[in-house]
């Protein structure tokens, strides 16, 4: 199978599992996947978040699941159990679709790791 089929596949099974454990089986987009890695990594699952807490969720699941790429290292937890990280390198100029193919595999990637997919 080709990798982009590969991918495809992963991808549409993490948001089958995601979207049937939150959203009543409607399907979720990629931002509300990134969104659900920020509070996975935090690990405060049972508390609703201001807005721009949400925002800061997801910029700390961008971090995550971009560390594996070189992009950004864990760097410490703040007192109010954030994550926070460093720049390794500059993320490179691309195009909306393919920032999307980037985070799609980096969403699969972590969900691997975490073993929810296989």
């Amino acid at each position: 199978m080709a990798r982009d089929e590969v991918l495809k596949e992963r991808w549409e099974r993490v948001v089958a599992i995601l979207s049937e454990r939150f959203s009543d089986g409607d399907p979720l987009d990629l931002d509300a996947v990134i969104y659900l890695v920020g509070v996975q990594e935090l690990g405060q699952l049972h508390r609703s978040f201001k807005k721009d807490e949400k925002i800061n969720l997801m910029h700390v699941a961008i971090c995550r699941l971009l560390e594996p790429y070189g992009y950004y290292s864990f760097d410490y937890f703040d007192k109010e159990g954030w994550p926070h990280y460093k720049i390794e390198a500059q993320l490179p100029a691309l195009k909306s679709g393919e920032q999307s193919v980037l985070m799609k595999e980096a969403i699969v990637h972590y969900f691997l790791e975490k073993e929810l997919i296989d």
